[in-house]
């Protein structure tokens, strides 16, 4: 019987107690061979922390954890080196002092292990340059550090309000951060290998200020499927599970392998674009043999919700685009522009890469978390909760599916004029429109797992939604205050529906009318 590491970070305990392991050995092997000192950044529960317990194991020389593994076969001294590890998991951060606390127990722990007597009014780097000179004279090796998830304590605290005196606690961690960090260049002849891992890139961040960069590999072709399950090895450690899945919902092997890779695959960390699946999604669907949304509902990060719900673009205006890297993979996330927080968390991958412009295609990686993710921004969007956005989507989805747009406008209607009217929207006609048009979106988006459109571009000029299903073509035209007679005239004038002229499709033309009064559909009509 299979068992499935679901929440164990350990490596000792993975392999002690007979869990199935996913071999990296061959890449760690490289990576500790080839360098120095490194950063790595993935969504949260993708395996980085398996990847630092397996590393922590490794440099203390625990030969017998690596018997049959693709290492096993590579290194040859097996030689014990000082591991400092620090781990900022499962720590909130978010209570002033915190971090000072964290830091401090994990310095005092390690003078008391190697007999170094505290000096008073020494601040935590040089506690830390102290204790790395101490343990490399003592172990006559140089250190190891290993930092997990090393902006937790900035990312806890991103976007809240400051104190009495004006300073916020990000502000606050940051520098404390700064002290901690800068032992890395201080310390360099001390150090043997450093690995930081975490969700945002540090060449934006200023704790780093003095410190020698690290290698960033969150981008490196080497190392792109260093965490996560690449289809090969979902074929190879999970066979078995697989074909008891397939049977399960009546499906073949092939069939339930694309179930599987449209709802948890997608993902691709480098410009080869090799697929690599969520594993704490893919690994609970074994264990529990349900398909369900696992990842998303784990949890959202706090600091994610208050980026959203500052934001002044729309989720049409970030995904499906091109973009240069210095626009989302560098750490430059504000609340007006929340794109790298978004992309770096794991709710945008890359999609496609275009060579001659050096840009990245952006998108959601499956339908899991696109699903999760527009339920989560409709929800701050339309001032209401999740449940009761979920709870209105299933007839929707099947008057789209069945080809009904009267119905689906009905319900449309009804589920608009339930919901809170954002006043945030109404300033101005401009932007009151634009409200409906990123309204209308989002809940097409939820209705549907198709393909949606925003803004088309077409000869004429732009349309403003058009929706593709495997048997019909849905295309939408707003009016603010209109009517909707016009809104279908412009269809009509423009040909937004000349690109479907060859479609073997049903195409349904709609033109739609809002009003800013009640803020719902007034209005609307079928061609």
């Amino acid at each position: 019987m299979v068992k499935y590491p679901i929440g164990i970070q350990s490596f000792e305990q993975i392999i002690t107690d007979g869990y199935v392991y996913v071999d990296k050995t061959d890449l760690i092997y490289s990576l500790v061979t080839e360098g120095k000192i490194y950063f790595l950044s993935r969504p949260r529960r993708f395996g980085k922390s398996l990847l630092v317990s397996t590393l922590e194991n490794y440099f203390l020389g625990r030969k017998e954890l690596f018997k049959g593994l693709k290492i096993d076969g590579l290194e040859k001294e097996w030689l014990e080196y000082p591991v400092f590890h620090v781990d900022f998991n499962g720590i909130d951060f978010t209570q002033e002092g915190k971090l000072e606390e964290v830091i401090d127990f994990r310095l005092t722990a390690w003078e008391e292990k190697y007999g170094i007597v505290p000096e008073k009014n020494l601040d935590a780097g040089l506690r830390f340059i102290r204790m790395l000179h101490v343990a490399c004279e003592q172990a006559g090796r140089r250190c190891v550090v290993l930092v997990d998830e090393y902006d937790k304590p900035i990312l806890d605290v991103l976007g809240m309000s400051g104190n009495e005196d004006g300073e916020s606690l990000e502000t606050r961690n940051r520098n404390v951060l700064k002290g901690f960090y800068s032992v890395f260049k201080a310390a360099d002849a001390d150090l043997q290998f450093v690995l930081l891992t975490g969700v945002t890139k540090f060449s934006q961040v200023s704790v780093f200020s003095g410190f020698n960069q690290p290698a960033d590999i969150s981008m490196v072709e080497d190392f792109d499927t260093l965490c996560g399950i690449t289809q090969e090895e979902l074929e190879q450690y999970f066979a078995e599970p697989l074909a008891g899945l397939a049977r399960k919902y009546g499906r073949t092997l092939p069939e339930m392998r694309e179930s599987l890779k449209r709802r948890y695959d997608g993902y691709h960390f480098s410009t080869r674009l090799v697929d690599v699946y969520n594993p704490f999604s893919l690994l609970n669907v074994f264990r529990y043999k349900e398909m369900r949304d696992y990842w998303f509902s784990s949890g959202t990060p706090t600091y994610l919700i208050r980026l959203l719900s500052h934001a002044g673009e729309g989720l049409d205006e970030l995904t499906g685009k091109y973009y240069d890297p210095a626009e989302f993979v560098d750490y430059k996330a504000t609340v007006e522009k929340p794109l790298p927080m978004i992309y770096q968390s794991g709710y945008l991958t890359i999609k496609d890469y275009d060579p001659d412009f050096g840009t990245f295609l952006l998108d959601f990686p499956n339908d899991e978390v696109k699903k999760g993710f527009v339920v989560l921004v409709a929800a701050d969007y339309l001032s209401t909760d999740t449940v009761k956005i979920r709870g209105a989507l299933t007839d929707m989805v099947t008057a789209l599916r069945k080809g009904d747009p009267e119905k689906f406008l009905g319900l449309m209607t009804a589920f608009l004029a339930d919901v809170p009217y954002s006043l945030r929207r109404k300033t101005d006609a401009r932007e009151r429109e634009r409200y409906f048009h990123q309204t209308f979106y989002l809940i097409l988006r939820l209705v549907s797992l198709y393909t949606v459109y925003a803004e088309k571009e077409s000869s004429q000029g732009r349309l403003d939604c058009a929706v593709e299903t495997e048997k019909h073509v849905y295309i939408f035209e707003f009016k603010l205050d209109g009517c909707a007679e016009e809104a279908l005239r412009q269809i009509d004038d423009r040909g937004y529906a000349r690109p479907y002229g060859a479609d073997n499709r049903k195409l349904h033309k709609i033109g739609v009318s809002f009003s800013s009064e009640t803020g719902t559909i007034d209005g609307w009509l079928v061609g």
